[in-house]
């Protein structure tokens, strides 16, 4: 059986506290999503209002829903929200009426291919209702009246989004993105919630080189409202990564950015692969998460996805089977242990000028051969000095000596140490 890893509990005890908000672009449940982010990290909660401009889009109005159902002459409820908060088409108006069952199925939305599945469904910006239940539900209804209530608002108020910065050597930075309007789906997206605010706690404990800004956000939306409150500090971001779909049992994918050589695509592959996980890259494409918005032409950020299954990937996507048994601390575990390792990396990848570039300096004289006495790997240690020495021109990073070698970056960044130490490199 396999041993669990405290952060893996501790990730999948926060899944399941955020797992029944329900959860849209706007609304209370966002908020109270935030305020419990807000008891693992400290958070900085922007709030901005119905109708701003935002690049090409809006802010929207508010929805916020308190119940809703579909109940049969004899009073019972047939749909009902509050089983799951996946039964209301997200951003239904209100509605209290009494209807057939044949009017009634024009708003009502199933998966015939997955007859026991509540799909999940919105309808953002074409004000609309309706319900989501299952295929077998919906044939076992009977005909007849059925009264049909939503109660909810959708009127002028906010869109909420929040940041958790971790200050860096240097203020350059690196985003990590999450999206958090989704309602009760456990993978996608509550997942890369965990995974996101666990990461953030790790890289507290150490003193990053560059500084982490870590964005909770609605999906588009709120990410789009991010740029465009944020164009002063676009040039500061070097590198960028979006989580979702993080704990599921799949392995992992990444996809690059839409450069597709930024160093956040060389790095996530490097650790992949080195790591020997099962793994697979994908080329960038215009379609996803909000890689695509930060990666859109007019900013063309260094920022890649991580996920385990790929968005549509797996049978249980968007539907009630995204529940917290799709879920594990072990894969969710898995998926935090490669982004330390990934930012770890990112933040030792150096380019180095050498100080005595005029023939190989005498590294014996200088107790560096010494200093490798008693190691398992010691062929391994002098070739990244060699390298590291070689390479060390301003124009090539650790990674390049890494990949160039086929040694493992951590050896390569311990040579550097060294040389550095005994002032034969410097940055």
């Amino acid at each position: 059986m396999a041993v669990v890893s405290e952060p893996g509990k501790e990730m999948y005890a926060l899944v399941e506290r955020l797992y029944p908000l329900c959860r849209s672009i706007t609304g209370d449940g966002v908020r109270a999503t935030l305020d419990i982010v807000g008891e693992y990290l400290p958070l900085q909660v922007h709030e901005v209002p119905t109708g701003t401009p935002v690049l090409d889009w809006t802010v929207p109005r508010e929805w916020n829903i308190r119940d809703a159902y579909v109940a049969d002459a004899a009073g019972d409820r047939v749909i009902d929200f509050a089983a799951s908060n996946l039964h209301v088409l997200g951003y239904s108006v209100p509605v209290a009426a009494t209807m057939p069952l044949a009017e009634l199925r024009a708003h009502l939305h199933t998966l015939p291919d997955q007859p026991t599945l509540v799909p999940y469904r919105t309808s953002y910006y074409a004000p609309t209702w309706g319900f989501c239940l299952a295929q077998e539900t919906l044939d076992a209804l009977p005909e007849g009246d059925y009264e049909v209530r939503v109660d909810s608002t959708l009127e002028d108020g906010h869109l909420t989004y929040a940041e958790h910065v971790i200050p860096g050597q240097v203020p350059d930075e690196v985003i990590v993105s999450c999206h958090v309007c989704h309602p009760s789906l456990a993978n996608d997206n509550l997942a890369g919630i965990a995974v996101a605010t666990f990461l953030a706690r790790a890289l507290a404990e150490r003193d990053p080189y560059y500084t982490y800004r870590f964005i909770y956000a609605p999906g588009t939306i709120g990410a789009i409202t991010w740029l465009a409150r944020n164009a002063e500090r676009i040039d500061r971001v070097r590198h960028g990564l979006v989580l979702a779909c993080a704990g599921d049992s799949g392995s992992l994918t990444y996809k690059r950015s839409r450069r597709g050589d930024a160093e956040i695509d060389r790095v996530l592959e490097h650790v992949l692969s080195t790591s020997q996980r099962p793994h697979e890259i994908r080329e960038f494409t215009p379609y996803g998460y909000d890689e695509r918005q930060y990666c859109s032409p007019g900013f063309d950020l260094g920022v890649g996805s991580l996920t385990r299954t790929p968005y549509a990937g797996y049978p249980e996507y968007h539907t009630s089977a995204d529940n917290l048994d799709l879920v594990s601390p072990d894969a969710m575990a898995d998926t935090l242990a490669v982004c330390r390792e990934a930012f770890a990396v990112l933040d030792r990848n150096r380019r180095y000028r050498n100080l005595s570039p005029y023939g190989e300096p005498q590294l014996g004289r200088r107790g560096l051969y010494d200093a490798l006495g008693g190691r398992s790997d010691t062929r391994q240690a002098q070739m990244a000095m060699l390298w590291v020495l070689s390479l060390s021109d301003g124009e090539h990073g650790l990674l390049d000596v890494a990949e160039r070698a086929g040694l493992p970056f951590d050896t390569v960044a311990a040579a550097a140490d060294a040389l550095r130490n005994a002032g034969l490199i410097t940055t």
